[in-house]
C-alpha cells in the first residue's frame, strides 16, 4: 500500500530544485520507477524533449533508483537517459539524480501537487502503487493505459491515461493538466478524495474477491533453443500436455521460420497456433486456407521509428562480427560478440540519438531489433487479435532474449538450465524459477500454474 504522506520539510524540495534547475519555481513532471526498459523512461523524456511549450511550464524530475547500485539492464537504461538529456540539451530543466531517499520522493510528491504532475509511462504496469502514492499527496497523474492504472485512475479520477508509446499524447495529456490550473485543482480535489479507496481494509477485501475470480492464463509463449529442445522425453510430455490442453500456444524464438519449423519436426514437438520468430520481429499465422502468413500490421508498427541504414552506419566502426545473412530481417541486425560489446552498441547507439533495442543472448549473440521489437511487443500484438492482454500469457525460456517476454508477461517460467544471462531477472509476483530442464522445466512451471489438467501423470513421469 501507498507510503502515505509523512511530515515534509517544503524546503527541503526548494534546495534540491534550486540545485538542479535554471527555472526552479516552476512546477515539476516527476517520474519514479526502476530504471529499466518496460517502464519507458526514455519516451516520457523524448516527450519532453520534442515540446518547447512543455519544456516552458515545467521541469522533469526523474527518480530511477540509486545510480551506484545499478548494473545491466538498470546501467544501459540509465545511460540511455543520460545520453538523451546531452542530445537534447535539456541541462537545467531535467533532473535524473543519482540517488534519493524516501524524504526526498515525499517532498517532491508534494512539491509536484503544487501544480506539477505525477507521470507513469510503463509499457505495460502490473498494479500502480506510485499512482497511489500520488494521490496521498493530491498529485495528479498522467499514466500508461496497459494494466493496473486504467483501473486506479478510473476508480480514484485523478488523472489521464495514455497510449505509452505516443510521446506526443504524452505531452498532450501532461500539458493539459499542467497548464490549466482549474483542472489541475479538480483533479488534486480527486486524489484527495478517491485515495481512501485504497486503504488497507479496502485492498484486502477487493484482493480477496479478485483471487476468487481470476481467469486462468489462456496463452503459453515458449521459447524453442533450450526450453523446449534439449530432452526427447521431455519434448514427448511437452506433446502429450500440447494435445490435452485448450490453451493456445506460440513458439517465440530468435530463430528464422524455416529453421524453428525444422527443430520441431525434428524434435517431434507440436506445431503451435503461431510463430513468433526472428527475436519478435516477425509473427506468422494460419491464414485460413492452409497456408501461414506474416502479420502486416506488426511488421508496419515495427517500421515506426527505426532507421536500420542509420544503425548499420554508426555501428560499423566497432567492426563486429556479422551473424550470417540468413539469420538478418528488415527489422533485425544481428552479430557474434560480448556482452561488452552488446553494451557498446547500445553507448554508440544513445549517444547518437538513434533507437534501437540491443539483445544479449546465448553468451554470444547480439541482435539489434527496431525498436518496438522484441518477444514481449510481438506477444502482446499476438494476444491482443483474441481480446487479450500480456496478463492472460504465460512465458517460458531460459536466455536473455527471452527477458522481455519473461518480465512483461503475467506469469512466466524460467527453466532450471537457464543460462546467466537471465541472473539479473527481478523476481516478482508471478514469475517461477523451476528446478527442471528444457521442456520438463516448463512443464514443471504449468504444474504449479495449474494447467496440466489431465496430463499431470505423464508429465510427472517424464519430468
Amino acid at each position: 500500500m501507498p507510503r502515505l504522506p509523512m511530515p515534509v520539510d517544503k524546503s527541503q524540495a526548494s534546495v534540491l530544485l534550486e540545485a538542479w534547475f535554471e527555472r526552479p519555481r516552476l512546477p515539476i513532471i516527476l517520474a519514479v520507477s526502476r530504471p529499466v526498459t518496460k517502464k519507458n523512461l526514455a519516451s516520457l523524456l523524448m516527450a519532453y524533449a520534442q515540446d518547447a511549450t512543455l519544456q516552458r511550464q515545467a521541469n522533469l524530475v526523474i527518480l530511477a533508483g540509486q545510480h551506484g547500485h545499478a548494473t545491466g539492464e538498470e546501467r544501459a537504461n540509465i545511460d540511455q537517459l543520460f545520453g538523451l538529456i546531452a542530445a537534447s540539451a535539456l541541462g537545467g530543466r531535467v533532473a535524473l539524480p543519482p540517488a534519493h531517499d524516501a524524504h526526498d520522493v515525499a517532498a517532491l510528491y508534494a512539491y509536484a501537487a503544487q501544480g506539477g504532475v505525477f507521470v507513469n509511462p510503463a509499457l505495460h504496469e502490473p498494479f500502480g502503487l506510485t499512482l497511489i502514492e500520488a494521490a496521498a499527496f493530491g498529485t495528479p497523474v498522467v499514466a500508461t493505459q496497459n494494466g493496473g492504472p486504467a483501473e486506479i485512475v478510473a476508480a480514484i479520477g485523478h488523472g489521464e491515461l495514455i497510449d505509452p508509446r505516443d510521446t506526443r499524447g504524452i505531452s498532450r495529456s501532461i500539458k493539459a493538466i499542467v497548464g490549466n490550473a482549474a483542472r489541475h485543482a479538480v483533479l488534486s480535489a480527486k486524489a484527495h478524495a478517491g485515495v481512501r479507496r485504497y486503504c488497507w481494509d479496502s485492498y484486502a477485501s477487493a484482493s480477496i474477491d479478485i483471487y476468487r475470480s481470476v481467469a486462468r492464463p489462456q496463452l503459453l509463449a515458449c521459447d524453442m533453443d533450450n526450453t523446449l529442445t534439449g530432452c526427447r522425453d521431455a519434448a514427448g510430455a511437452f506433446r502429450a500436455w500440447r494435445s490435452s490442453s485448450s490453451m493456445q500456444f506460440v513458439v517465440a524464438t530468435g530463430r528464422s521460420l524455416h529453421a524453428t519449423k525444422m527443430i520441431l519436426r525434428r524434435w517431434q514437438l507440436p506445431d503451435p497456433d503461431a510463430y513468433i520468430v526472428d527475436v519478435g520481429t516477425r509473427i506468422v499465422f494460419p491464414d485460413g486456407h492452409g497456408e501461414w502468413k506474416e502479420c502486416a500490421e506488426f511488421a508496419a508498427y515495427l517500421d515506426e521509428g527505426w532507421d536500420r541504414a542509420a544503425v548499420t552506419r554508426i555501428i560499423a566502426p566497432l567492426r563486429l562480427k556479422a551473424q550470417p545473412r540468413v539469420t538478418e530481417g528488415p527489422h533485425k541486425i544481428s552479430f557474434f560478440g560480448t556482452a561488452r560489446d552488446a553494451a557498446n552498441i547500445r553507448e554508440i547507439l544513445s549517444a547518437n540519438g538513434v533507437a534501437a533495442k540491443v539483445i544479449f543472448s546465448h553468451g554470444r549473440l547480439i541482435d539489434i531489433l527496431a525498436p518496438n521489437g522484441g518477444k514481449a511487443e510481438a506477444i502482446a500484438a499476438y494476444a491482443r487479435k483474441f481480446g487479450l492482454s500480456l496478463s492472460d500469457c504465460v512465458a517460458a525460456g531460459d536466455s536473455g532474449n527471452d527477458a522481455d517476454m519473461l518480465a512483461a508477461c503475467g506469469h512466466a517460467i524460467v527453466v532450471g538450465n537457464a543460462a546467466a544471462e537471465l541472473d539479473d531477472l527481478p523476481d516478482r509476483k508471478g514469475l517461477i524459477r523451476v528446478a527442471k530442464h528444457h521442456a520438463a522445466g516448463v512443464l514443471e512451471g504449468l504444474a504449479l500454474l495449474d494447467l496440466c489438467d489431465g496430463v499431470a501423470p505423464a508429465v510427472a513421469a517424464a519430468a
